[in-house]
């Protein structure tokens, strides 16, 4: 995982409500453990007709689309099945944040252990991005700070840990690695012994 400190890009707007991770990645694309060529499922239902054609209304679609890095999106973004494979598409097809009133709690747990920064906003700064598409935001994940092209800063809610491996470029497992001698130290100086 690659250190995650400053993000500065323009948004791409999808402001409908109850995206669940079966619309973010169809379960049918999780035949893979691996988080390369997901970004290319992403939402592959709403960006494909059935005939396979790209749906041209869907916004990932639209040239004015591409080379965003931050998602915003409509209320409640991520709800449904607990499926990690969900971040992993949205960060390989480019995302590196995703903004909205609400994100179900186990989508953005996995989206901060992976990189994927998700971000909840107040009410009034979600209605003024949604009206806003493409507009200009720098993440700074270090002050946990959202900067609108107004020149405003919002603090937005990121606890320490998961700040911590973001700046780090850590995962859980790697977190657990680093500290592997502290561990080994741990387990030889304890009485109890398994």
């Amino acid at each position: 995982m690659k250190p995650v400190k400053h993000i500065a890009s323009r948004t791409v707007v999808l402001p409908t409500r109850d995206i669940d991770t079966d619309q973010i990645i169809a379960a049918r694309f999780l035949t893979t453990t691996s988080r390369d060529g997901l970004g290319e499922h992403l939402f592959h239902d709403l960006r494909r007709n059935k005939d396979g054609s790209p749906n041209e209304e869907f916004v990932l679609n639209r040239p004015e689309s591409q080379g965003c890095g931050i998602l915003v999106a409509g209320n409640n973004f991520g709800c449904g099945s607990s499926r990690e494979h969900a971040p992993w598409a949205l960060l390989d097809y480019g995302f590196q944040a995703v903004i909205s009133t609400e994100i179900a709690d186990i989508f953005r747990n996995n989206s901060l252990k992976n990189g994927l920064v998700a971000i909840v906003v107040d009410e009034d700064t979600h209605a003024w991005l949604l009206d806003n598409p493409g507009a200009e935001l720098e993440i700074d994940v270090e002050s946990t700070t959202l900067t609108l092209p107004d020149g405003r800063s919002l603090q937005f809610e990121l606890d320490n840990f998961a700040r911590y491996c973001l700046i780090e470029g850590l995962d859980q497992l790697g977190f657990l690695q680093k500290h592997s001698e502290r561990i080994e130290a741990f387990e030889e100086a304890r009485a109890w012994k398994p």
